[in-house]
C-alpha cells in the first residue's frame, strides 16, 4: 500500500513553556486509581463485536463520534417504551420526563463541575454556539472585536463571524505550523480593550493539540472579555472543571464521549440570565430553559445521563483510597465517593491508558516511509495532545488511505473535519486534507498495531 520511498516524521515538540494538560495525578493525600480494565470496558460496547470481511472491526473514528455502551442504548429505548411524553403535563409520563431532564442536568453538572441550572441542552455544539454568538452579537457594534484561532473547528469560528454584519472586527490568533500548536504570544498580543469575546478550542479535533485554555481565559478576563471554550474534542480524553477554568461558556457534544447525538452548553448563570436569546414567545424566561427552544430530544437526554453513569461506573472500578487512609494500623472508613469523584477517577485511568496507546502509535508512525505527522510528536509532551493523529503519506491521497483501511475493517476519517482554517493554513485543503486516526479508551494496543501494519503494507 505504501511505497518504500524515503520520508520523515514531521512536526516535533509542543508549545513552548511548561503547559501540560489538566491531569488528575495521584498523591498520598488524594485518591489513586487502579489501571483501566480494558476487557470490561470493551464488553460494554456491543458495536465493538462487529466484523468486516471476517476480521474484527477497529473503530478509530472516535473524533467524528464514539461508540456507545449498552447502558446508553437501554436508557434511550426504555424512555421511548415507558415515558415518551412532552414536558409540563399533569400526568405521570410527562412528570417523569421532567424528572428525567432534571436528572440529566445534574449528571452533566457533575461532569463539568457546575450547577445544574447552568446546563443547556441542544441538538449539537454548533447550534448552541450559534445561539450564544447571536445573543452576544446583539450587544456588539463597530469597534468591538472577537478573537478566534486558526486551530479550531469551524463550529467555533463561523458562528462568531455573524456579528461582522454589525461592524464587529474578527481577529485570528496564529499557530506554530511546525507542531500545530497555538501561538499564545500572538493570541495575547491581539487581546485589547476592544476585545469582547475570545473563542478557543480545548483541543484540536484535527491534530489533537490540547490548548492552555486556563491561560486563554485569564488573558480574556484581564481585558474584560468573555471566554468561550469548545470542549467537544477534549471531553472524551480528560476531565473538565469549568469552575477551575473560570470560563464564561463551554460547549461539548455527548456523542463524542460515548453518548447520544446531543450538544451541551455550560454558561455562567449570570450570562444565561442577562443575555437575550432569540426564542419563541411561549418559552419561559427561566434559566436555563430560555435557551432551549421547542421540544427537546428527550430520549437522547435520557441517554446523556446513562453515558455519564457509564463513565462513573468505570471510575468506581478504578477508584481506591490513597495509602495514607490508614491510622494506627486500622483502615479509616472513607465516605463513598461522589459521582464527580468517580468521574475524576475514570479520567485518571483513561489518560494513563491513552498515553500508552499514544506512545505505541508515535513509535510506529515514525518508522513508516513517506509519512508526515501533523502535530506534537515528542513523547515527553504527551500531556499536551490527545490520541488523535493527522497524517499524510507521499503518493497516496487521504481518501485512498481511508478507503483501503476501511476494506480491512479499520475505520478512520479523511478530509478536513471542519477544521478548514487549519487545513488551508497548512496547504493540504486542496488535495484531500489529512488521514485522521482517532483513539479513545476502548481501543486496544493490538488495534494500534493493526493500523500501523496496514499503513506500512
Amino acid at each position: 500500500m505504501v511505497p518504500n520511498s524515503s520520508g520523515t516524521l514531521c512536526a516535533i515538540g509542543a508549545l513552548g513553556g511548561e503547559m501540560t494538560a489538566p491531569s488528575l495525578e495521584s498523591s498520598q493525600s488524594t485518591p489513586i486509581t487502579k489501571p483501566l480494565d480494558l476487557d470490561w470496558v470493551r464488553a460494554q460496547f456491543p458495536s465493538l463485536k462487529q466484523e468486516v470481511n471476517g476480521r474484527p472491526a477497529v473503530f478509530l473514528d472516535g473524533p467524528g463520534g464514539t461508540q456507545v455502551p449498552q447502558k446508553v442504548i437501554d436508557a434511550i429505548s426504555s424512555y421511548l417504551r415507558t415515558n415518551n411524553a412532552n414536558t409540563g403535563g399533569a400526568y405521570n409520563t410527562s412528570r417523569n420526563t421532567d424528572q428525567m431532564i432534571a436528572g440529566a442536568r445534574s449528571a452533566m453538572a457533575d461532569f463539568l463541575g457546575c450547577d445544574a441550572a447552568e446546563i443547556v441542552f441542544g441538538p449539537n455544539m454548533s447550534t448552541l454556539t450559534f445561539a450564544i454568538s447571536r445573543a452576544i452579537g446583539r450587544e456588539l457594534g463597530p469597534g468591538d472585536e472577537i478573537l478566534l484561532t486558526h486551530l479550531d473547528h469551524d463550529a467555533n469560528i463561523s458562528p462568531w463571524r455573524a456579528p461582522e454584519e454589525r461592524g464587529v472586527k474578527i481577529q485570528f490568533a496564529d499557530i506554530h505550523e511546525e507542531n500545530c500548536t497555538l501561538n499564545l504570544d500572538d493570541l495575547a498580543s491581539k487581546i485589547a480593550s476592544r476585545t469582547k469575546v475570545v473563542a478557543a478550542g480545548y483541543a484540536s479535533n484535527a491534530v489533537g493539540t490540547i490548548n492552555d485554555v486556563k491561560t486563554i481565559v485569564q488573558l480574556a478576563h484581564a481585558a474584560g472579555a468573555m471566554a468561550y471554550i469548545d470542549a467537544v474534542h477534549y471531553a472524551p480524553h480528560g476531565p473538565i472543571d469549568v469552575r477551575e477554568l473560570d470560563c464564561d461558556f463551554l460547549a461539548c457534544s455527548t456523542y463524542k464521549f460515548f453518548g447520544p447525538h446531543m450538544g451541551v452548553l455550560y454558561g455562567k448563570r449570570e450570562h444565561l440570565a442577562r443575555l437575550q436569546p432569540y426564542k419563541v414567545r411561549a418559552n419561559t424566561n427561566a434559566v436555563p430553559q430560555r435557551w432551549e427552544w421547542g421540544t427537546l430530544n428527550h430520549e437522547c437526554i435520557a441517554g446523556i445521563t446513562a453515558c455519564v453513569e457509564y463513565l462513573a461506573e468505570l471510575g468506581s472500578r478504578t477508584f481506591r483510597v490513597a495509602p495514607d487512609a490508614l491510622v494506627r494500623g486500622g483502615r479509616v472508613r472513607a465516605p463513598a465517593p461522589t459521582r464527580r469523584e468517580m468521574l475524576q477517577s475514570a479520567y485518571r485511568a483513561i489518560q494513563a491508558h491513552e498515553r500508552n496507546l499514544m506512545n505505541r502509535m508515535l513509535r510506529g508512525l515514525a518508522e513508516i516511509p513517506g509519512l508526515t505527522l501533523y502535530g506534537i510528536s515528542d513523547p515527553a509532551r504527551l500531556g499536551t495532545r490527545c490520541p488523535t493523529f493527522a497524517v499524510r503519506i507521499a503518493g497516496h491521497s487521504p481518501l485512498e488511505l481511508a478507503a483501503r483501511l476501511g476494506e480491512h475493517g479499520v475505520f478512520t476519517w479523511d478530509g478536513n473535519y471542519y477544521a478548514i482554517n487549519l487545513t488551508e493554513r497548512l496547504g493540504v485543503e486542496q488535495d484531500g486534507g489529512f488521514l485522521r486516526i482517532g483513539l479513545v479508551h476502548y481501543n486496544a494496543p493490538e488495534e494500534v498495531d493493526r493500523v500501523l501494519e496496514l499503513l506500512r503494507g
